[in-house]
């Protein structure tokens, strides 16, 4: 079940008991008399329910990372937090926007629903706007013809396959990230049928023209993430906030701060 049906659930149940209370059970019971097992305990649990509901809901949502596709900016294990207001108040549960406020920029580090199944979260990087041209040929990233600036630094070692890879600064209208690049993964790519009608495709790899109120997302961990590339546009309404900080890792402990 979706954690946020589920909550959403707990809360109208401790809640209407709560009520039902107040207007009825209290009146009826002798004064000198305990409150049923789950009266009491649906009045204990609703405000923090109620608390843990409207934080998680409108305000900040932990995530943990399960993949590496977003390494080396985010590793395996890594606990996030995401901002759920900044591109928009929405709707618990449906996630229906009713307060727009700012919109994604590319650089941003997003979570959003998978668009090939929405019950699974995906993050990814912001890299396409709706209207831009993105192409990516040959490992290189061009926006509305610019080729997108990208300097090369020391090779990381992957702790978990024991393996280099190639790493680069990479800078999207002011946001330096770090990006991975594999020499010996080839540079075309496998579309699902989702991701045809705005692509094009070849050895050297695609270009893209992103539809309205869609964005264009790619992991840091270029040769090792099915994205956009694969599965095509993420659409606005599937967007659930901006991922910024990392406040665990059990695994490496040291893990701690804010990130892009």
């Amino acid at each position: 079940m979706n954690f946020a049906l589920f909550l959403l659930i707990l809360l109208l149940v401790t809640g209407g008991v709560w009520l039902l209370d107040i207007a009825l059970l209290r009146k009826r019971r002798r004064r000198d008399a305990r409150q049923p097992w789950w009266v009491e305990y649906s009045i204990s649990f609703f405000p923090v329910i109620l608390i843990v509901f409207l934080l998680r809901s409108f305000l900040f949502e932990p995530f943990k990372i399960p993949s590496s596709s977003m390494v080396p900016t985010l590793l395996v294990g890594d606990f996030i937090l995401v901002n759920k207001f900044t591109y928009g108040i929405r709707l618990p549960v449906i996630n229906r926007k009713v307060v727009p406020l700012n919109d994604p920029a590319r650089g941003d580090v997003m979570v959003f629903r998978y668009p090939e199944d929405p019950s699974l979260d995906y993050i990814k990087r912001v890299v396409g706007l709706p209207g831009d041209r993105v192409e990516y040929r040959n490992k290189r990233l061009t926006i509305n013809g610019r080729p997108v600036p990208a300097r090369q630094v020391d090779d990381y070692l992957s702790r978990e396959r024991m393996q280099f890879s190639r790493r680069f600064i990479e800078t999207l209208d002011g946001v330096e990230h770090e990006i991975l690049i594999e020499d010996d993964a080839p540079a075309a790519v496998l579309p699902t049928r989702a991701a045809g009608g705005n692509c094009n495709y070849n050895t050297s790899g695609l270009a893209c023209t992103v539809p309205p109120g869609h964005y264009f997302m790619m992991g840091d961990n270029r040769d090792n993430s099915s994205d956009s590339r694969v599965w095509g546009f993420v659409p606005d309404e599937n967007i659930v906030g901006r991922a910024f900080f990392i406040w665990l890792n059990l695994g490496e402990l040291g893990r701690f701060g804010s990130f892009r």
